[in-house]
């Protein structure tokens, strides 16, 4: 058939869907085959938590064999469940900047730090957040790729998957220069901010740093912040950058 494979048989089920939606449905199809592994996983956990009760001469070895059966089918249960929540935001079920937005406040707001969100820099792409505090300034966006996408640097590229991430790091460092620029001018204090971006699914350690941009985990976001100050501004710098911040950004809806 022109266009088509002779290896590879048309699957009417899922041609034509987005990836979110066939890996959902996967997801779905394959959840007895979990459940099966899961039992075999609890039923291992059984017997090695006998074989070690009775090993170490330890009271009740049949209820430490079930309850390392019930930890094992327990845990393998919230794994599964954590890696499925972990693509949620890709899968378009909740959103990256609510999620990044309350870890940011909850973290951070005690420290004196202050979060705008959904702001429009004059001239540039709108950011998500926006974070101004004793040590410094921050735009912080919120991206999601599939769980399959692997996020790195080699040499003095950032690559997304098999792309170069040239063009995403660009967006967010010149919004940052821009930025900094019209608070510098507006507030008379001179100032610098660094662009992070909280990655949702992909596959990354830690945090990978290229091209003039941060990538990051939104949970690791609060942690970067509070451990590397960039500037040492006072209560009253901090409020002024913030009034100014919040006059000369549009609020993005």
């Amino acid at each position: 058939m022109p266009g088509g494979s002779i290896y590879v048989t048309p699957d009417d089920q899922v041609h034509g869907l987005s990836p979110q939606v066939m890996y959902e449905q996967f997801w779905i199809k394959d959840a007895d085959q979990r459940r099966k592994m899961r039992m075999v996983k609890a039923a291992v956990g059984l017997v090695v938590g006998l074989v070690l009760a009775y090993r170490f001469a330890l009271p009740s070895p049949p209820v430490i064999g079930i309850l390392a059966g019930l930890l094992v089918g327990a845990a393998d249960a919230f794994w599964a469940w954590h890696s499925y929540e972990a693509t949620a935001v890709w899968r378009g079920r909740r959103r990256g900047e609510n999620i990044t937005g309350k870890l940011l406040r909850r973290k951070l707001r005690r420290r004196g730090y202050q979060v705008l969100d959904g702001r429009a820099v004059p001239g540039q792409a709108s950011i998500d957040h926006l974070v101004i505090g004793p040590g410094g300034i921050w735009v912080v966006d919120n991206e999601a790729w599939d769980p399959d996408t692997e996020i790195a640097r080699y040499g003095e590229r950032l690559f997304l998957g098999e792309k170069y991430g040239t063009k995403v790091a660009k967006a967010l460092v010149d919004a940052s220069d821009a930025l900094a620029q019209v608070l510098s001018r507006e507030s008379g204090i001179p100032v610098t901010i660094e662009p992070l971006l909280a990655v949702h699914g992909g596959k990354i350690r830690r945090t990978v740093t290229a091209e003039g941009l941060t990538l990051l985990k939104p949970r690791l976001v609060a942690r970067w912040i509070t451990q590397g100050p960039r500037a040492e501004f006072d209560e009253q710098q901090v409020e002024l950058l913030v009034r100014t911040a919040a006059r000369v950004l549009r609020r993005m809806g």
